[in-house]
């Protein structure tokens, strides 16, 4: 069978052509992908999967979770006043309650504590439901974005939701009064137990709901 022979004369690219091959190529494929890749957060696989097993588990013990609306509220005098605080507030067991935390697949970053809890003991399910509270962040690199609520006959639970500041940003204090919506509709009639939890002290107090 007759052998093929690579010319020993045959001269190889330059690098320059090498370069502007490349350069053809990686410029229209970043204009494409730029213009037709879908908006929206990268596609997280671990966290997708975290959180579809977090809301099967939820599910399976019961709980509903739900986002509450936070507010820093401009005048603080005014919703203490509109607020029918009759809720009688103490303090429970550190952490969230041990039939949430062993449901989670990951326990959240939790506040410090609570110094002030202003919250009315009853409330009309039709009717948004309001907690006014001072809590202590964990640090003072995150800043309360938000809130989870956990529902299930009988227990609401409020948790805060922390996010870290952008660059080497600090929050002046470490103390954070907001005004927590828990939306209209969200609690059936009946009696609650509701806990705000804590890493330090966990505070409680009875709701009925009408």
């Amino acid at each position: 069978m007759r052998k093929l022979r690579l010319s020993k004369n045959r001269t190889p690219w330059q690098m320059k052509w090498i370069v502007l091959a490349i350069f053809l190529f990686i410029v229209p494929y970043t204009w494409l992908t730029l213009k037709y890749r879908r908006p929206g957060p990268a596609y997280e696989p671990y966290a997708e999967a975290k959180d579809r097993a977090n809301t099967t588990r939820l599910l399976t013990a019961g709980w509903q979770r739900l986002e509450a609306r936070i507010d820093r509220p401009d005048d603080p005098k005014h919703w203490r006043s509109v607020i029918d605080a009759t809720a009688t507030v103490s303090e429970t067991i550190p952490g969230l309650p041990p039939a949430l935390g062993d449901t989670l697949v990951e326990a959240p970053l939790l506040p410090k504590g609570y110094s002030t809890i202003t919250a009315s003991g009853e409330a009309g399910g039709l009717l948004p439901y309001p907690v006014l509270f001072n809590c202590t962040l964990p640090d003072v690199r995150k800043q309360l974005t938000g809130a989870l609520l956990y529902v299930r006959p009988g227990s609401l639970v409020l948790v805060p939701q922390f996010e870290p500041i952008e660059g080497n940003l600090l929050a002046r204090t470490t103390e954070s009064l907001v005004l927590l919506t828990v939306p209209a509709g969200t609690l059936k009639p009946g009696r609650y137990l509701v806990i705000l939890p804590a890493s330090g002290r966990s505070q409680q107090w009875p709701l009925v709901v009408r």
